[in-house]
């Protein structure tokens, strides 16, 4: 008896399945026009493969684009559950930045917050019995706000960029760097021009015997809050960006609302600035006019990235 050769276990294993490529010999062999039906039979044994648990025959077969795989969209609990977690790292760089607020305290409240009144030579009085401890609190939990705001901003951006074009998302830190820049811009605003002035119109009524010496919590409140204000005021050309981005506004509809813009600066000029003197409002009004000229230009060059990243994006679709 002629010996017979046997073919290893993978072989015949491969032999044996009836939806096995057939070999280039054997292929050689058959009809042209069975080489597509072998080629079909093939891919469908492939994906039952895939499908009865063979991770690497199913990641390779998932869908690409451009050598990229195409990932799918966020559920809207998927959402809640990055908001959350986005959420929670803002709180605690609050507390950290309060925290790290409250140990330089004085340095804090005597080399910064207190030098405008100590220019001007403006007397503070605490009038009540916990106002230094009160106060203490508030300084550190405002100034931790004023620290933390660019580390919330990033995570504010963070947020917002899966919402954009692919193409769009390499510039998410460029644009943090600018909010965080007008920010930071609006606060020097506030400190160094409009609390000087304010206070020095302040400082100069006087009625009769009547001197002023005003409550320390009402100072530092009126210089936390009117560096917060501004800060967040001063982001008017990032919040025309971000609109304009999505398209909610664009630069036509700011042009044709113009004045009606200037109406709603002035009052807020009015709001924010806490004396009634119309020098006060005006130093507010005219640098935030010039935020909405030059909100006008972000939203044109915002406009024009976003469509030509859709038309990008249309055009690198796959044909269907």
């Amino acid at each position: 008896m002629e010996p017979q050769n046997i073919p290893p276990d993978n072989q015949q294993a491969s032999d044996a399945s009836p939806d096995a490529t057939p070999p280039a010999a054997f292929r050689e062999t058959m009809p042209p026009a069975d080489w597509e039906q072998s080629a079909t039979e093939s891919e469908r044994a492939s994906d039952r493969a895939s499908a009865v648990g063979y991770p690497a025959a199913a990641a390779a077969q998932q869908p690409q684009h451009n050598g990229q795989e195409v990932h799918h969209e966020m559920g809207f609990f998927d959402h809640l559950e990055e908001l959350r977690g986005r959420i929670f790292k803002a709180v605690i760089a609050l507390v950290v930045m309060s925290g790290l607020c409250g140990i330089f305290l004085d340095f804090l409240m005597s080399d910064v917050l207190l030098a405008p009144a100590t220019r001007l030579g403006i007397k503070l009085q605490n009038l009540e019995v916990m106002g230094q401890f009160t106060l203490a609190i508030q300084v550190s939990v405002f100034s931790g706000l004023i620290l933390s705001i660019p580390f919330i901003l990033w995570q504010l951006w963070g947020f917002i960029r899966p919402g954009l074009y692919p193409k769009e998302q390499r510039y998410v830190g460029w644009i943090t760097v600018a909010t965080v820049f007008c920010f930071l811009l609006g606060v020097s605003f506030a400190y160094f021009i409009m609390v000087p002035t304010s206070l020095g119109f302040t400082s100069t009524i006087k009625w009769g015997n009547i001197e002023n010496q005003f409550a320390v919590s009402s100072y530092f409140s009126f210089v936390l809050g009117f560096c917060l204000a501004c800060g967040a005021v001063f982001e008017m050309p990032m919040l025309s960006y971000a609109l304009s981005r999505f398209g909610i506004i664009n630069p036509g509809m700011l042009r044709k609302y113009r004045r009606h813009g200037i109406v709603v600066i002035l009052i807020l000029a009015a709001i924010i600035t806490p004396t009634p003197d119309p020098i006060n409002q005006m130093l507010l009004a005219v640098p935030l006019y010039a935020l909405y000229e030059i909100s006008i230009l972000v939203s044109k060059t915002a406009k024009r990235q976003r469509d030509e990243a859709a038309q990008l994006e249309q055009n690198e679709a796959p044909q269907v």
